[in-house]
């Protein structure tokens, strides 16, 4: 797993290489692009401190300073959530859904929900995304899976924890949930928040290395429907109130943009490196890595 740039003449498949080569382009886009001012602004900067660091380490850093902005950004979420439910705002569509969802429960759904859900749960979503991974860096050769997979996991656990901490909002009455029963405080579903992350990236590291659009979409469509009825379990349980869920799927949306982001400016440190009229297969359709005046 190199760390280090790949000299133009002898470009490994994998690992730092291969990911400038296989992982720039996402379809016909070149990710390490950035058309704004501010995005021209980021790269310079990420720049400066990956030649003191080193792009992974860069990476590393980047990715902590956007899960504290994502941990302030969990703690506005909560004050104005507070606010909202307090005065009996979005909260209108909390009983109304949970009396809806018990209407149609029965013993086998109630069983499947339960099991289906578990996947997203403590156990299941680490050894799930551990063992995808692990698939990943092994395949590719490369740390940027095991970085971007487990900054993923940990910003939106760090999001969970803090919003718990912050609100402690009660969960449905237990006369009203499946057991078994969970007594953390409500807000927001660490489940639903977990599963579109984690979800989330994996098909974005997915995505990178197909050149099927029909593909790619197929990766976004199964991310997407595996948060959704993750999220849509919790209510069926009465684990959950809708706005936990509603909350969970909009904060981890935001931190998933930051992951992607983060790993962009990777892409574009890696590319500065290395001359790019000396790519091969798709890198080689690359012009300008910026449209920053500094650009090599």
């Amino acid at each position: 797993m190199p760390d280090h740039p790949v000299s133009p003449h002898r470009r490994a498949p994998e690992g730092t290489g291969g990911e400038l080569d296989e992982d720039r382009f996402l379809g016909d886009r070149d990710l390490t692009r950035w058309p704004s001012v501010l995005g021209r602004w980021m790269v310079g900067l990420v720049h400066r401190i990956s030649r003191v660091l080193g792009p992974h380490l860069a990476l590393v850093l980047l990715l902590a300073v956007g899960a504290a902005v994502a941990a302030t950004t969990t703690w506005l979420a909560s004050e104005t959530y507070e606010a909202v439910t307090e005065a009996d705002g979005v909260a209108r569509l909390d009983h109304p859904l949970l009396q809806a969802m018990i209407g149609v429960r029965s013993p086998w759904l109630d069983t499947a929900a339960t099991a289906y859900t578990d996947i997203g749960g403590v156990i299941g979503m680490p050894v799930l995304a551990l063992t995808i991974m692990t698939t990943l860096a092994v395949r590719r050769r490369s740390w940027t899976p095991v970085i971007l997979i487990t900054a993923a996991g940990a910003g939106s656990l760090l999001m969970t924890v803090a919003g718990k901490d912050l609100i402690g909002r009660t969960r449905p009455p237990l006369a009203e949930a499946v057991p078994p029963y969970e007594y953390s405080p409500s807000f927001p579903s660490g489940h639903t928040l977990n599963a579109l992350v984690i979800a989330g990236i994996v098909a974005y590291l997915l995505m990178l290395r197909q050149h099927s659009r029909r593909t790619r979409v197929l990766a976004v469509i199964v991310a997407a429907g595996f948060a959704l009825t993750i999220g849509l379990s919790r209510v069926f349980l009465g684990h959950h109130w809708f706005t936990d869920v509603l909350a969970a799927w909009l904060l981890g949306a935001g931190w998933l943009a930051v992951v992607i982001t983060a790993h962009r400016l990777y892409l574009t440190v890696v590319a500065r490196t290395v001359d790019p009229s000396a790519g091969t297969g798709r890198q080689a359709r690359a012009g300008p890595l910026t449209d920053s005046p500094d650009s090599p």
